[in-house]
């Protein structure tokens, strides 16, 4: 079977060191073409990273016939309108989270994605094919942590740039868009639920315009999650799931590097025991899980309802720490 052959929209860093040598490493799948705003960009971008093909705008690359799927690693207030021409254009597309500003900016792109079937859309939560969480949906769905009664995780990397994209509000830029959306996806993940309400602080810091530290306390039908994310502190990461029987622990719960040990506690009853996923890329195995939904027209293994949800809840904790209160969730 034909490899998918790949586009990638801009140089953005998570392209260049994450995405792109997952593809090119992946079973399933080639980088063929980059595009980028200015043909010099483009150029000395494909150089670096052996990519054949360099376009000069955007436009450019999703007229290219040589292309199949496209990754949009754009900004986050480019993520709809980009991906919607790609999807006219007849390209699937693997798109960054959030997969859009809020759910309003989101239903355009869920009409597109309607009106071209054939093209498959998906948001990319790297995290959920790494065998880390296969196992912990193994333990949780086997019942042997009994019933889940609450989900913490903590996310932190620290960013001054004032320039970063991040830390632009105009463009979607702040710390519960960027990392926040993994507390809020893997929590869903783990309930296998969608939170009945929520509330949220969503602070900026000093000299900044955009969200720095997040902290939300989210409502399930039989159980709480909370999660703190911050872009301003030294860079750390961990989870827990306690339930009536056991807990786990997850060590690098969103984005462990292949090569460390990447360490997942399982407690049940007293009795410890630690396992260690050192080897697998998820990168590589989520654009191999899309590739083969592309060859063989099956869904793509992450529905857009799942990124309408979690793009819900962004929204009711905005709206949770701007009007002091909790918010319902239908």
């Amino acid at each position: 079977m034909s490899k998918i052959r790949w586009g990638v929209l801009s140089t953005a860093n998570i392209g260049r060191k994450k995405v792109i040598p997952a593809i090119q490493a992946s079973e399933r799948g080639d980088v063929v073409a980059v595009g980028s705003r200015t043909e010099a960009s483009a150029r000395a971008f494909a150089d670096e990273l052996g990519i054949p093909v360099a376009h000069g705008s955007y436009e450019a690359l999703l007229a290219d016939p040589n292309i199949d799927a496209i990754y949009n690693p754009l900004p986050n207030h480019l993520h709809v309108p980009l991906s919607i021409q790609a999807l006219e254009a007849g390209k699937h597309v693997l798109c960054e989270k959030p997969i859009s500003l809020d759910v309003k900016d989101l239903q355009a792109l869920k009409a597109a994605a309607k009106a071209h079937p054939k093209q498959k859309l998906m948001e990319a939560f790297m995290y959920r094919f790494h065998p880390q969480w296969q196992h912990v949906r193994e333990w949780l769905e086997r019942g042997d942590l009994g019933q889940v009664r609450t989900y913490t995780a903590f996310f932190a990397y620290n960013n001054r740039d004032d320039e970063n994209i991040r830390n632009l509000p105009d463009i979607g830029g702040g710390g519960l868009m960027d990392i926040g959306c993994y507390g809020i996806s893997s929590a869903r993940h783990v309930y296998g639920a969608e939170p009945v309400r929520v509330v949220g602080s969503v602070q900026p810091l000093a000299g900044y315009e955009v969200d720095c530290l997040t902290s939300a306390i989210m409502e399930f039908p039989d159980g709480t999650a909370t999660f703190t994310v911050t872009t301003k502190t030294e860079a750390t990461q961990w989870a827990e799931i306690h339930g009536e029987k056991g807990m786990i622990r997850l060590e690098k719960p969103f984005n462990p590097e292949p090569g460390d040990e990447n360490r997942v506690t399982l407690v049940i009853k007293g009795e410890k025991q630690t396992f260690s996923f050192p080897e697998p890329n998820q990168y590589q195995l989520m654009v191999d899980a899309f590739a083969k939904s592309i060859q063989e027209g099956t869904p793509a293994p992450t529905p857009l309802w799942d990124a309408e949800a979690n793009m819900r809840v962004i929204d009711a904790l905005f709206t949770s720490s701007d009007e002091s209160r909790w918010v319902n969730l239908d």
